[in-house]
Parts: C-alpha cells; sequence; structure tokens
C-alpha cells in the first residue's frame, strides 16, 4: 500500500508540473504584453522596461519556469498583473465562493443521481427507467448557458420564487452584515447566527447550483444504474435473495455497495469538471468567484493569474483522483497491483 500510494503521489505531481509548463508555454505564445497592462495605457518605454523586468518577462521562459516552481514550493505563486497582489492571496479570497457552489451541487447531484440510479436498475425497461435515462442524457448534454438562462427565465422572472444573481441581497449588507470567517457566506452567516443572510445566500444558491449539479447528476444516475444492474447479477447477491431479503435491500444495501467503488470514482471526475464548469455559470449569475478572477486574468493578459488558477484546479482535480484511488486501493487490494 505505501509503495502504490507513493507511486500515484509522484504521478500526481507529474501532471500537475506539466498542467504548468503547459500553461505557461501557452500563455508566452498569446500575442499581447503583460507588461503593458501592469504600466498602464501611458506608460513611457523605461516604464515598460521596468514592468518588464519587475514581472521577469526580459528572461528566457525555461528560466521563469524553473523560478516559478521554485515560488511554488515557498507559496510564492507570484504577482497579479490585474490586481497587483499575490496570487495565491487573490485565490484565497475567490476559491472558497466557487468551492461552496460545487460543493453544494455536487450533494444535490448525490441526493438526486443515487436514488434514481436505483429506481432506474430496480425496474429495467420501465417507464421510469425510461424517463431517468432521457434525464440523464439531458442533463449531461444540455449546454449549461441554456439552462442557466432557462431557469433565471422561469423561477426569476415569471414565478419570481429566487433571486436571478448574486450571493445574497445587497440591501442586508448595511441592515445585517455578514461578518467573514471562512469566506463561504452560508458557513459564515450560519456561524454567527445570521438568519436574514442565511435565507438570502441560501435563496441565490439554489438556481447556480442546481445548474452545476446537472452534469454529475445525469453521471452518477447512469453511473448507479449500470455498476447496480452489473453486481445484481453476482451470485452472492442472488444468494441473498434467495434468502428472503426484500428486493429493496437487495438492490439499496447489497448491490449498492459494491457499485460504491466506480461511483465514487466518477464523483471525483465530476467535482473537477464541475470546477471548471462554474466559470461559465458564475458568469451567468454574477458569482464572485475563481470564474470571473479568472476571466479577469485572461482579458488582461495576467499571466501569473491565469497560471495560477490553472495550477489550483490543477491540484484540486489531481488530489481528488489520488484520493478515491487512495481509497479504492485500501477497499480492493486488488488494485495496489495495477
Amino acid at each position: 500500500m505505501i509503495f502504490y500510494g507513493t507511486r500515484r503521489v509522484a504521478l500526481a505531481l507529474v501532471v500537475v508540473a506539466g498542467v504548468v509548463v503547459l500553461t505557461f508555454v501557452i500563455a508566452d505564445v498569446v500575442p499581447g504584453d503583460p507588461a503593458a497592462s501592469w504600466a498602464g495605457p501611458h506608460a513611457s518605454a523605461a516604464q515598460l522596461a521596468r514592468a518588464r523586468q519587475f514581472l521577469g518577462l526580459d528572461q528566457p521562459l525555461i528560466v521563469r519556469i524553473g523560478k516559478y516552481f521554485g515560488g511554488i514550493v515557498t507559496g510564492n505563486w507570484g504577482t497579479s498583473i490585474h490586481t497587483h497582489r499575490p496570487v495565491l492571496s487573490d485565490i484565497g479570497v475567490a476559491a472558497p465562493t466557487t468551492l461552496e457552489l460545487v460543493i453544494a451541487a455536487l450533494i444535490l447531484a448525490v441526493l438526486a443521481g443515487v436514488p434514481l440510479g436505483l429506481i432506474a436498475a430496480r425496474w429495467p425497461g420501465r417507464w421510469s427507467d425510461h424517463v431517468i435515462r432521457v434525464g440523464s442524457v439531458l442533463g449531461v448534454s444540455m449546454p449549461i448557458f441554456w439552462l442557466a438562462l432557462i431557469l433565471q427565465l422561469v423561477f426569476a422572472q415569471r414565478l419570481r420564487l429566487l433571486p436571478v444573481a448574486g450571493q445574497y441581497d445587497p440591501n442586508l449588507v448595511f441592515t445585517h452584515p455578514l461578518v467573514t470567517r471562512t469566506q463561504l457566506p452560508v458557513i459564515d452567516a450560519l456561524i454567527s447566527g445570521n438568519w436574514p443572510m442565511l435565507t438570502s445566500t441560501l435563496e441565490h444558491l439554489i438556481l447556480p447550483a442546481l445548474v452545476v449539479a446537472a452534469y454529475p447528476a445525469g453521471v452518477i444516475a447512469r453511473m448507479t444504474r449500470a455498476q447496480v444492474l452489473d453486481t445484481v447479477g453476482e451470485a452472492h447477491v442472488q444468494m441473498v435473495r434467495a434468502l428472503g431479503f426484500p428486493e429493496r435491500s437487495v438492490f439499496g444495501s447489497f448491490a449498492m455497495k459494491l457499485a460504491w467503488n466506480p461511483v465514487a470514482a466518477v464523483l471525483a471526475l465530476v467535482f473537477a469538471y464541475s470546477l471548471v464548469n462554474t466559470f461559465l455559470v458564475e458568469s451567468i449569475f454574477d458569482w464572485p468567484g475563481l470564474g470571473s478572477y479568472a476571466a479577469a486574468a485572461v482579458s488582461t493578459l495576467d499571466t501569473p493569474a491565469i497560471v495560477g488558477v490553472t495550477l489550483f484546479i490543477a491540484v484540486i482535480y489531481v488530489a481528488a483522483n489520488l484520493v478515491v484511488d487512495l481509497v479504492q486501493a485500501a477497499l480492493d487490494p486488488r488494485i495496489r497491483l495495477r
């Protein structure tokens, strides 16, 4: 197990390093001058030269990449050209709100996807199975911007049940200000007992979370159905059925227990996908997270911020897959031999 874990961690580090190098190369060949964005539109030639020297743009690409890797170890991810603040500090402010949205979406996806997958597997070929399979395909293939606009039109504009954008009602800033402790508005409002703010943050979270949850819910439902149908025909599950256990226990307890491993692996993949998928959702719902920060970085050719966001996403993606690999290896010793 130790050897397997060490090998997986080494491979994860190689993947993250490759992502950083590739992002640096792509950002370097994109037309534009980040030094001009740093110095301002009316900067002189001398000011541009000083800006290029300060940002390290006067050095070869390989040297800049090497220094960046050294900075990662010490916690220096560079200085944002757009905000003039440390990139790691900016990500620390923007990432929690994005993670809050993704975690809420995955909770909804699991709560919907697993039961729907079990229902489809329990009665394969019935109308419920067909409806769930069609709904799963729609959830996976539906353009996320279209779904977001439809939900805004129906629930915000027509029914007026939910707010259309933002994290909370801006009027509450004056009447019930939010005390920030974790950078997670829902958690901060809950910790401080700020019930009006908590209600507002939950109302603002529903629509974007539903949009982000559409894809993972469809994937989880399809995977759960396929895995349960695979395992329900195995000998020990058939024996449980022969012993007189009700079908609900056969599917929900015994068959689903064997299906959790691949479902958990898919959950890690859709978590990383959803983290990136929120970028477009954030722009539609005016959600102040990593997506807004990344969009501003791209528009200003903010290479340190672009690389920093990419590195953060890569670390989250690799870490999620690494955790799943280690958990699966602990549950199934055969995996360690691969």
